[in-house]
């Protein structure tokens, strides 16, 4: 007959494993610290920032749609998130962080449609373009105007992992082949390895999508410019600003590649003239890890006599940053009910 992993008694520390250390690994960390009591919890990864995907990214908060989760539920993530980095943004961390707020534009070839997108009430100021405005993008016959939050993963990274240590977590540098390896030094295990799920847990649903950027100098641009199809958008940021960018499926090629620079330079001056001034820093390449859904839930592993209570939260692709606090919030849910279970005493079958 399988079995949990026996504790002594419902007072002892519950041993938790967080394998993956991007937003997704390090947030879920930090929630579960801050609301599952007596646990403790170790961040485990072979890489940490400034080497994840996390940090490549944009860290634009504008939310991508995920077509298996409903509605209700991706705008509370959202709005979640928004909140939790808006505290952050009007607080002396800010900068420690990398969180700030930025306003700008996102246009379109065509027109709008009458419908409000789910997030217009958490950013702040939604409205429809100006003809005055839209005369900037003569391309462009739409537009949506709002300002919204940019997270800078190589300062964000840092900062919870600085957080997660104020609560009492650990972060240990070691690359994980199977799940199987935390047993018995762990109770619990979340898995967060993105991409790392194909060959950690079989998961042959996530793949990559190749994303590069470019880094540049322009500090005298202050708003956000994206195209409606967000292959092409410009961010602002503390210290340079993000050209992007690519939706490479299936690549997994990581060396940025010099004539995909020079197509995303074009692109982002067709939107922005006054690039063709900036000075370029370098290129990079991230590799998000999407799958057909995201996959957030629980299960059991089972070996001989022993059971693995594990909870997945990866697969999250372009949309990460937008949704991480409100997903690793729920994730924490579930990490709370799996660890109720292993407090719940077993009636012994034995008379």
């Amino acid at each position: 007959m399988d079995t949990l992993p026996l504790l002594r008694d419902s007072m002892d520390t519950v041993r938790i494993a967080v394998v993956g250390a991007g937003v997704m690994g390090l947030s879920t960390a930090v929630c579960i610290s801050e609301s599952v009591p007596r646990c403790s919890v170790t961040v485990m990864a072979d890489k940490f920032s400034p080497d994840t995907t996390s940090d490549v990214a944009a860290g634009m908060l504008i939310p991508h749609t995920y077509p298996d989760i409903p509605i209700p539920k991706q705008k509370q993530w959202f709005k979640e998130t928004f909140d939790h980095l808006f505290t952050i943004a009007n607080s002396a961390e800010a900068g420690d962080a990398g969180v700030q707020l930025v306003s700008g534009w996102q246009v379109f070839l065509s027109p709008l449609s009458d419908e409000v997108p789910f997030w217009a009430d958490v950013v702040l100021g939604y409205r429809r373009m100006t003809e005055a405005e839209l005369r900037k993008f003569p391309q462009h016959v739409s537009g949506q105007a709002f300002t919204t939050l940019k997270c800078e993963g190589p300062s964000y990274l840092p900062w919870l992992e600085k957080r997660l240590k104020s609560n009492g977590g650990l972060v240990l540098t070691r690359r994980i082949g199977d799940l199987w390896e935390l047993c018995p030094s762990f109770d619990l295990v979340v898995n967060c390895s993105g991409l790392g799920s194909r060959k950690l847990v079989g998961d042959m649903e996530v793949f990559p999508v190749r994303g590069q950027v470019l880094k540049v100098q322009a500090p005298w641009l202050t708003h956000f410019i994206r195209d409606g199809n967000g292959m092409t958008y410009i961010y602002p940021g503390t210290s340079s600003v993000t050209l992007g960018g690519t939706r490479q499926q299936g690549d997994w090629n990581l060396s940025p590649d010099a004539d995909t620079s020079r197509d995303i330079l074009s692109r982002c001056c067709a939107l922005e003239p006054s690039l063709q001034g900036a000075r370029a820093i370098r290129a990079m390449v991230g590799l998000r890890p999407c799958r057909p859904g995201v996959r957030l839930q629980k299960e059991h592993l089972h070996q001989a006599d022993w059971t693995l209570p594990v909870v997945h939260h990866y697969g999250h692709g372009s949309g990460g940053i937008s949704v991480h606090w409100g997903s690793a919030l729920e994730a924490a849910r579930l990490v709370r009910e799996c660890v109720g279970v292993l407090r719940t005493p077993t009636p012994n079958s034995k008379l």
